[in-house]
Parts: structure tokens; sequence; C-alpha cells
């Protein structure tokens, strides 16, 4: 039956939908053409963030920070992220987040799933960074929930899908500056009260799309740990890198 389907519906390249030589659980999903673009992050990374490192050799097991984190009061412990945002991982996030392509999300899942397993803990629990009503209104879904769904399955951890919501209705963060970005956010996210008992003292996992200044998941994060939560963690598919 499984050769039957690949016939029918040969496995294609999720970024230009050219045929690709495997499919399957696990699989890349991705061309020899677009594979290069592709910039998975799985050597040295900023233990806060994700941002990728470059490596020194040594062996180390010490957390490594990069300069941004350094310099930035962020709120969350750890972070991952799976791919740098350029190139095809770009492509693929604009093309969930705005092209309607759900069929997106298992794969960015999968991939943000290597990467975050790192930060798994027992109690944990896996949260999206929420949409305001209005934007989910227009968009018809949050990009992140259907991300965060599948990455807490993978991990084998607890998904809350309405952990957050949207106190207002922001702006675009998009050509805004740091500090505009921060502004932007600041107070705008904060815990749903019908899971004010449950996140008490327990970890949570933050997930969203794409990280650039950390604006969003340090409102998030901020209105968790005011909420009493335990330790915040992030993950995102991709992490926005100044050489980008």
């Amino acid at each position: 039956m499984k050769a039957a389907l690949s016939l029918l519906y040969p496995p294609q390249c999720l970024s230009c939908g050219a045929g690709v030589a495997q499919g399957g659980a696990g699989a890349v999903h991705l061309c020899p053409d677009c594979w290069p673009d592709a910039e998975f992050i799985t050597g040295a990374c900023c233990d806060c963030c994700g941002a990728p490192l470059p490596d020194d050799g040594t062996g180390s097991d010490e957390a490594l920070v990069c300069d941004d984190c350094l310099g930035a009061m962020r709120p969350w412990s750890r972070g991952r992220a799976a791919m740098v945002y350029g190139g095809t991982g770009r492509k693929l996030i604009l093309a969930l987040k705005h092209g309607d392509r759900l069929d997106l999300a298992p794969a960015l899942a999968g991939w943000l799933a290597r990467a975050a397993r790192p930060l798994a803990c027992e109690g944990m629990v896996v949260a999206p960074v929420p949409l305001h009503l209005r934007r989910l209104v227009r968009r018809k879904y949050n990009q992140s929930a259907q991300i965060s769904a599948r990455l807490a399955r993978d991990l084998g951890l607890d998904h809350c899908a309405d952990l957050l919501r949207r106190c207002r209705h922001t702006a675009p963060q998009d050509r805004r500056g740091a500090a505009e970005r921060f502004a932007n956010q600041q107070g705008a996210l904060a815990l749903h009260p019908r899971h004010a008992a449950m996140i008490q003292g327990r970890p949570v996992l933050l997930v969203d799309d794409v990280m650039a200044s950390g604006a969003t998941i340090t409102a998030a994060a901020t209105a968790l740990l005011a909420a009493g939560s335990g330790p915040v963690s992030m993950a995102v598919v991709a992490r926005a890198v100044k050489d980008h």
C-alpha cells in the first residue's frame, strides 16, 4: 500500500515542490537545491537563545552564551533553535505563517523536537506564544500552536495551547528596532486565569516560529514567572542572526 501511495503521491520538497528521493517519518523532505540554503543549527549554540556559535574545538561541556544574551536581560533560562532564519528556513516559516501551508508544521516540529530535546524535563508544560483574536481570525490559525502541539507529542510532554493570552492587539514587529520591539510587546501577554493553579511551580517550554530580538518571548516568560510558574525555557524553529 505504501509503495502504491508513493507512486500516486511521490514525496516532494517542502520548499519548492520538486521530487525528493525519500519520504516517510523522519525524512528531511528537502531537495538537493533547497537543502544547502537550509542552515540547520547542529553544532555549538547559545544555551540561552539557540543562536549558532563558533566551535572552539575544546569539547567542553560548559554552556555557551552569545553576545546578544550576555547584553540583555533574558527572563527565560535556556533555549534552542532548529535553524537560522534565512534562505530556505525563512521561506518555509513565511509559507506556514502567511501562505496557509499547514502541511509544513509536522516537518518543522520534527526538526525543532531534535533541537529542543535537551530542554525537556519531568512535569514540563509546552505552550505556544499566542496570537491576538483579531490576528487569529485573519490568519485562521496560530502557526506557533501548530508546531507546539506536535513538539509536545514528540517529546512526551503536556501541551497547553491557551496557557497565555494576548491582553491587547500589538502592531507587527517587522521593520522595528530592538527598543521599539520590546516596548511594543511590554505587558501584552498574560497567563490565562483558568490555568493559574495548574502552572504553579511547573517548568514551561515556550514555543514560537521565529526569534529576532527576543521581545515577544521576554513578554511571555515574564508573564509566566509573574504568575508563579517554574523556570521557563524557549524553543523556536528559526533564530534570526546578525549576518543574515
